[in-house]
């Protein structure tokens, strides 16, 4: 049934009052049907972010504009009328006989006297833009100056529809709120225009190209930049976690040889051929007089065991006072930004400082855990620190993102010494839209921070990263097999683990008898300290084990695990080595999802080394005992035939492949670490088949379920990762007698602003009148909050009984009436309503759109949301499609307090939530996360 108008206090009209909850950036259905929703907010969870209209103690018409818009960003006199003339179709001043006196002259004639020529040409459009503060946006500007926007009505121009040509005005963006892509380039590409034409009506021509070429090269500066900090920044971090490591076995004595208490073991003993003949070195056990045998190694693993929890204490705390944003990886939040997400303080600077403070402290503490992940979260930050120093990227959502892409890539180019696997990285794994402009950018990223960190040589080796590596022998035929097997292994690994965590972060977030996150931290820290210290294998840091386990043992100069001793190729070692896998699996399991800054790149690499250097012990100890087996026959005597370590490689790349699921950019990675083209093949073999058995578990990588499980609302491009569904958009849609719809006239002030406190949607879409519903566009929440507040603000301070239209009103005094038209987005990208899903959700995907509008020959029919696609195509649950009456009460459709009632479809939620509903939750730490963190500037998108 089509909307009826619902009359406010007998006056005016506040459109039609059918209600549903929103969904994304647009309207929702309403509260008549209840049922639980992964959206929906839980009344005893006190950690997660309730946003406007959540929290009982606010009130809507009042937090909308006092949060969001706090001051009139146009400063502007609106005393004067408004005007909005449409823009009339100049004639090309290079027609007929004027293409043949450019051609001979070179100068354009002067059609002055024409009377086709009557009117001005269009003068450059002024260069301003969008603020992430809640500032409103005022892209298309009428000439006339400063106040632009209140001038006179022109007399030419009696029918208006447009402002003028423009993206039209809009205000920043909500937190946890999506970005409009198609918005954001349409600004840039006018800002270009401007810029161009601002340039070219400069009498020297060189100060035009000068300030053009400065524009362009913002980018590149923020990217030098960026590099050369993630550089220093992955530097002090790998001197700091060293150096931290080693305190928990001893520390560097000045007594002998000059040493110094900051020097780590290797630094402390360098230039020794064995660590054990270091004199400056002193072990706990010896500082503490303990006596050689069972009391000294007491001594010693008490020490451990207290400095272990101690670091990881620290972690926890500095990341629940400090930086709730610094938990975890940060990689899925990440590619939830650059899918077009907003996430306020989620790439400040006080989330740098927390994240690296606390990544030193939580590897040093030996937990099994990574710093390879935090590193691309630390990169963006930078990134993103850096484009506040020029306007035209930071105030551009879009521009930003690429910017953040490029950066990602210096982030994996620092973890593991490899730009161009960086890059590719950030390609496969993180990037939503990734041009060819930002390939090239995000190669300078990564280079520029490579450089910076072999510069500073951490390790004092020469090696971007301690487990880098050179393998000078070959592999051989027959080796296929068993790397076919690791690659089996590695999927099985991957598969097993991605089930484990997630049902471990389910089972930690729906057990209340849990303790808080930090006691959580503690208890973990110090079970893996107790199982670590008596394992020789998980006793160091996964960075030593890795670069052990992948050495080739005539390179290695101190075999401290004892891998390349005489008759270390035996039955114990390998039991030892799976064993030690085994419980390295576990722990890591356990340990991803704390509240503290934690990867799972380098444990995995870990793991899939351990079971790899076992397989490749077996298969040396088979050609040892039987060498004339016909397989070996291609071995050549008195020189080795089998390489364990490059096994180990092989299976620390399948074990990566396993849980990320990534495939081109880990086989770039292995190879820059190793250098040995001849091992490519080999890596390529078993990350193809670990991913193929992954697949078999779950489409999903680890990232990818821990966005699932956030409930953040990213669409995956891949179909393999999201199937779609082959069924009518109509079935998903939230039909025309479920929304809150307003009519093109018949408002006021004070009814708009009576609509937006009765209902929490974070839009609402325009039709002519109630009886035809004619789509003339959708207007979102935070632009018409925006402008009523400020109407209602001097210099305007119009009364709330002002008279407020979407549509042309010729006989509409502009100085007393509120012409909302210009906020309102007038060409709202629009489907038949009798379309598949599969073609809406391409548009979302493709075009990152936040809301689509299903008309048939121009009657509204329906909206669908990107958070309605993101709830179909993750299969919750609670997702249904409803058909019947509606309820009493006149509450109808999907739950929906539609006027009249009437059949109803779509997406149904109980939540009453936005887009931002079940978000960024922060399980257990006792506080919202969207609340400010000390030295953060609050008014910062990102």
């Amino acid at each position: 049934m089509p909307p009826t108008n619902a009359m406010n206090n007998g006056a005016s009209s506040a459109g039609p009052s059918t209600s549903r909850p929103p969904s994304g950036n647009g309207s929702g259905s309403g509260s008549g049907n209840a049922y639980s929703s992964p959206y929906a907010h839980d009344d005893d969870d006190d950690d997660e972010l309730d946003l406007l209209g959540d929290d009982p103690r606010h009130n809507p018409d009042t937090d909308d504009t006092a949060t969001i818009l706090r001051d009139d960003p146009l400063q502007t006199d609106l005393s004067s009328p408004l005007t909005f003339k449409r823009k009339q179709k100049q004639p090309s001043l290079l027609s007929q006989p004027a293409r043949l006196i450019t051609a001979l002259t070179g100068r354009r004639p002067n059609f002055a006297s024409s009377p086709r020529n009557s009117h001005d040409l269009p003068r450059p459009l002024p260069d301003t833009t969008t603020t992430t503060t809640g500032a409103a946006t005022h892209l298309n500007p009428l000439p006339g100056g400063k106040d632009a926007a209140a001038a006179p009505p022109h007399p030419h121009h009696p029918h208006d529809w447009h402002t003028e040509e423009g993206p039209g005005r809009r205000v920043g963006y909500e937190d946890l709120t999506a970005i409009d892509w198609i918005f954001e380039y349409t600004k840039e590409r006018q800002r270009q225009r401007a810029l161009h034409a601002r340039t070219a009506a400069l009498r020297v021509p060189l100060l035009g190209y000068l300030q053009r070429l400065l524009d362009a090269s913002q980018v590149w500066v923020v990217l030098l930049l960026s590099g050369l900090a993630v550089g220093a920044l992955a530097a002090g971090i790998d001197v700091a976690t060293d150096w931290l490591g080693d305190v928990k076995y001893g520390f560097c004595s000045g007594e002998v040889d000059g040493g110094r208490f900051y020097l780590g073991r290797t630094a402390c003993c360098l230039g020794y051929d064995e660590g054990s003949q270091c004199r400056g070195w002193r072990r706990w056990g010896e500082v503490f007089g303990a006596r050689e045998g069972g009391g000294r190694w007491v001594v010693e693993g008490g020490v451990y065991l207290v400095l272990a929890v101690t670091f990881a204490l620290s972690a926890a705390v500095l990341v629940r006072e400090y930086g709730v944003y610094a938990r975890h990886s940060g990689i899925p939040e990440i590619k939830t930004v650059l899918g077009g997400f907003v996430i306020r303080r989620f790439l400040g600077l006080w989330t740098l400082i927390t994240k690296s403070l606390g990544l030193i402290l939580a590897v040093a503490s030996g937990m099994w855990l990574g710093k390879e992940g935090p590193l691309v979260h630390v990169a963006c930050c930078c990134a993103n620190i850096f484009t506040k120093l020029f306007p035209s990227i930071n105030n551009n959502e879009a521009r930003k993102r690429e910017v953040l892409s490029a950066a990602a890539a210096s982030g994996i180019s620092v973890a593991f010494g490899s730009p161009i696997g960086g890059v590719l990285f950030s390609l496969e794994q993180l990037s939503y839209y990734f041009p060819d402009k930002t390939m090239w950018q995000s190669f300078v990223c990564a280079m520029t921070a490579a450089m910076v960190l072999q510069a500073f040589d951490p390790f004092r080796s020469g090696k971007l990263v301690m487990y880098q590596v050179t393998y000078t022998s070959t592999w051989h035929g027959f080796e296929v097999v068993p790397f076919i097997l690791l690659g089996i292994l590695g999927g099985i690994y991957g598969g097993l683990f991605i089930k484990a965590n997630m049902r471990i972060a389910r089972w930690r977030k729906s057990t209340s008898w849990l303790p808080g996150p930090v006691v959580q931290v503690v208890i973990v820290a110090a079970l893996t300290a107790l199982i670590n210290y008596p394992n020789l294998y998980m006793r160091s840091q996964n960075s030593d084990l890795v670069s052990h386990l992948f050495s080739e043992c005539s390179q290695l100069l101190d075999d401290q695990f004892g891998l390349c001793e005489k008759g270390a190729a035996s039955a114990a070692t390998i039991l030892l080595l799976i064993f030690a896998a085994v419980l390295s699996f576990g722990l890591a399991a356990i340990t991803f999802g704390l509240q503290i800054p934690a990867g799972i790149i380098l444990p995995s690499m870990a793991i899939g080394a351990l079971t790899g250097r076992a397989v490749g012990i077996i298969m040396e100890i088979w050609q040892a005992n039987h060498p004339k087996f016909i397989a070996f026959h291609t071995c050549e005597p008195d020189i080795p035939c089998i390489t364990p370590g490059t096994y180990a490689i092989i299976g620390a790349a399948a074990a990566l492949a396993g849980v990320t699921r990534m495939t081109v950019s880990i086989v770039v990675i292995m190879f820059e670490l190793t250098g040995a083209l001849t091992y490519v093949l080999p890596i390529m073999v078993a990350v193809m088949i670990s991913k193929w058995v992954g697949d078999a578990f779950s489409r999903r990588g680890i990232y990818e379920s821990w966005i699932h499980f956030n409930e953040y609302p990213f669409l995956d491009l891949s179909e393999e990762t999201t199937p779609i569904p082959d069924i009518p958009s109509s079935q998903i849609m939230t039909r025309i007698e479920d929304l809150v719809v307003l009519t093109a006239t018949g408002h006021t002030i004070a009814s708009l602003s009576s609509i937006l406190a009765s209902h929490p949607h974070r839009g609402f879409p325009v039709v002519s009148d109630p009886r035809d519903a004619i789509l003339l566009g959708y207007i979102s929440r935070a632009e018409l909050a925006y402008t009523l507040h400020a109407a209602t603000q001097p210099p305007r301070s119009l009364p709330p009984e002002t008279e407020a239209f979407f549509a042309h009103q010729p006989m509409a005094d502009p100085r007393s009436t509120l012409d909302l038209r210009p906020w309102m987005d007038q060409t709202p990208l629009t489907l038949p309503s009798g379309g598949r899903l599969h073609l809406a959700v391409s548009y979302f995907q493709k075009l990152g759109l936040r809301y689509v509008l299903f008309v048939d020959r121009g009657v509204l029919q329906g909206l669908l949301t990107k958070k309605d696609v993101w709830y179909v195509l993750n299969g919750a649950e609670e997702t249904r499609r409803t058909s019947g009456t509606g309820a009493a009460g006149g509450h109808g459709g999907v739950g929906g307090g539609g006027v009249g009632g009437g059949d109803g479809g779509g997406v149904a939620r109980e939540d009453g939530e936005g887009e931002s509903a079940g978000l960024l939750r922060a399980v257990g730490l006792g506080e919202e996360v969207g609340l400010a963190s000390p030295g953060v500037d609050g008014g910062s998108i990102l």
